[in-house]
């Protein structure tokens, strides 16, 4: 092991914001920032419970291979996602809360890098500075698509929207990478109430100034001059060997820094003590007052607005009552389903068909088709009208069903059916050519015109 780390830390609750729910650590090992996300489901609760599982890591390193320090950082981010969601089961009221996460763990030689989230990390060498980890955001995304620049990101609607966290309840599959380190180098972490508002020609000017408690200063103060509405966390480390540490006391004297909400959870700040920041080098810093606690209900109470932290995170946790929630969307989907099925059958209920029923013509209601097991169709009217009195034709049709608009329609077809229906056979007897038994009744008397004459005669004479 020929390097060591010098470092700094600093964290700050900004002008906006009541509580800090920025937490981070700095040792001689390991550099850890956390931000966290939830409003009122208590944001600095997760960030706080993250630092202090990542923490764990802050330990001379038995000769890990690269390999073996990501093991650790991913494991141990794990940890933390798993005593998040203990947290939450423990208490409901916390269903919501996560925290970003960007670690880096030294072991002499380089950094395992783990990122969660939109913290970043930076690398300041030979006074250029090179962004390591890459934002979990929706920005981002749109930045990776060619559909937004850089600078268009940090004015954008939708810039803090983040995709992965630690929240307890999903996987958040951090990016795990190794940086080789060069003595000169100097680490920088920090929550985005830093990189949110400083582009990387602001950080880079700071970060080539002084020793890493000045630049840690001066990169809040900046932070917060430069606009910054949200909390402000900021951890610098410098790279150097170990003759250079040997000959400096200061370095034995530094001890593991713990600050944000990690450090003063149960502490509520007066206001002279809030911010480290409240000052402007050129007067008023145009600060808001701090929002004091309301007791629900009470005298001047107000409804609070929406905190943007509470829907900062996209991916919504799991309900703990899934059950419920499934219920209910089975409970729509039936009720769009028997909808459709009313709506269907009502339509059905107004079609009419003219087709054939125990010999006889008949108007059917509904639709002339089958479906198994299902009957669409029914009988509405009969008619008169004999199939059988029917031509072939007009037979063949009605057997096959005639569709019609409406049920005028189907009357009408009907009568044009029964002018067409040829006359009942005769049921009197036919005279027969074979010769009868029974003698035949003549008439006794065949009255003739000539015969007529002839008595007319006689009487006459």
């Amino acid at each position: 092991m020929s390097l060591r780390l010098h470092y700094s830390a600093i964290s700050d609750v900004g002008r906006v914001r009541k509580d800090n729910q920025d937490s981070g650590y700095a040792g001689a090992w390991l550099l850890a920032v956390c931000d966290g996300v939830g409003g009122a489901a208590r944001g600095d609760i997760a960030s706080a419970t993250a630092i202090q599982t990542l923490r764990e890591l802050d330990v001379p390193p038995a000769d890990d291979t690269g390999a073996d320090l990501l093991d650790r950082v991913a494991d141990t981010l794990h940890e933390a996602h798993l005593r998040i969601g203990q947290l939450v089961d423990a208490d409901p009221a916390l269903n919501g809360t996560s925290t970003t996460a960007t670690v880096a763990l030294f072991d002499g030689d380089r950094v395992g890098m783990g990122h969660v989230g939109d913290s970043r990390a930076y690398l300041f060498r030979d006074k250029e500075l090179s962004q390591l980890t890459k934002d979990h955001t929706f920005v981002q995304s749109l930045i990776d698509e060619g559909r937004i620049t850089e600078a268009e990101s940090r004015v954008h609607p939708h810039r803090n929207l983040i995709l992965k966290a630690l929240d307890g309840m999903q996987e958040a599959d951090p990016d795990l990478f190794m940086i080789e380190l060069v003595p000169g180098d100097r680490l920088f972490l920090c929550s985005d109430g830093a990189c949110g508002v400083l582009d990387d020609g602001r950080l880079a000017d700071i970060l080539s100034m002084g020793t890493p408690d000045f630049a840690a200063v001066e990169l809040v103060r900046a932070s917060l001059e430069a606009g910054s509405s949200d909390n402000v966390t900021c951890l610098v480390a410098d790279v150097v060997t170990e003759e250079a540490a040997a000959g400096d006391p200061s370095y034995d004297a530094l001890e593991p820094l713990l600050v944000g909400a990690a450090a003063e959870l149960r502490r509520r700040a007066p206001r002279a003590k809030g911010s480290l920041f409240r000052g402007h080098r050129s007067g008023d810093t145009g600060e808001l007052d701090p929002i004091e606690d309301e007791i629900v209900g009470g005298p001047g109470a107000t409804s609070a607005p929406v905190d943007p932290e509470a829907a900062r995170y996209a991916p919504i946790p799991p309900s703990r009552y899934q059950w419920v929630t499934r219920l209910l969307v089975l409970a729509v989907i039936a009720g769009v389903v028997w909808a459709g099925a009313a709506a269907a059958y009502s339509w059905t209920q107004r079609q009419y068909f003219v087709g054939e029923s125990d010999g006889n013509v008949v108007i059917f209601r509904g639709i002339n088709t089958d479906l198994p097991g299902m009957d669409l169709s029914d009988l509405y009217q009969t008619s008169d009208v004999e199939l059988d009195r029917l031509s072939d034709y007009d037979a063949g049709r009605v057997r096959q069903g005639i569709e019609v608009s409406d049920l005028d329609a189907a009357r009408e077809t009907v009568q044009n059916l029964s002018a067409e229906m040829s006359p009942a056979d005769d049921t009197a007897e036919t005279p027969s050519d074979e010769p009868s038994d029974e003698p035949s009744e003549l008439p006794t008397e065949i009255p003739t015109s000539g015969a007529a004459t002839t008595d007319s005669a006689e009487g006459a004479g």
